[in-house]
């Protein structure tokens, strides 16, 4: 973060573990996908969301706008809630149909939420399921923002 009086590696409070990525990606409530329109502008919408190991879950509408812009380009951020101690994702949408991957959304979300959808819920002619793999994460905790800076790498 050039400019931000970011030190380096050993300083500060140190690169975060990667525990504490995964706790708030699995703890957020809400989260923030940012996706792109066909003319490259981006379109930010808040969704409820939940992380299983590597990959978060989220649904929309088939006919959203993200969904579409997803489909289109699956390139995409997600962003935890609290900016504050932020996590962000970059990453690659996949929108699943796959019966097991419907089901394991539908779990996670069931458990996550309190709800009690059955897995039609996620029928893939009304609602999209997607998928995000990360490439790479961000995450910083404010109490530390010149030595806490950590990114997390997944692709080759």
């Amino acid at each position: 973060m050039p400019g931000y009086g970011i030190v380096g590696p050993d300083e500060g409070s140190g690169l975060l573990p990667w525990s504490w990525a995964a706790e708030r990606l699995s703890t957020s409530r809400n989260y923030w996908v940012t996706s792109v329109w066909p003319d490259g502008k981006p379109h930010a919408m808040p969704v409820w969301g939940m992380w299983d190991d590597s990959t978060l879950w989220f649904s929309s509408s088939a006919r959203s706008r993200k969904a579409r812009n997803l489909a289109n380009d699956p390139r995409c951020m997600v962003t935890t809630e609290d900016a504050t101690d932020p996590v962000m994702i970059e990453g690659i949408a996949r929108i699943t149909t796959e019966p097991a991957d419907l089901q394991r959304a539908i779990d996670l979300m069931n458990a996550k939420y309190a709800t009690d959808y059955g897995v039609g819920f996620l029928d893939p002619a009304v609602n999209a399921t997607i998928a995000v793999r990360p490439r790479r994460v961000f995450g910083l905790r404010s109490a530390d923002f010149t030595g806490s800076p950590t990114r997390w790498v997944f692709e080759g």
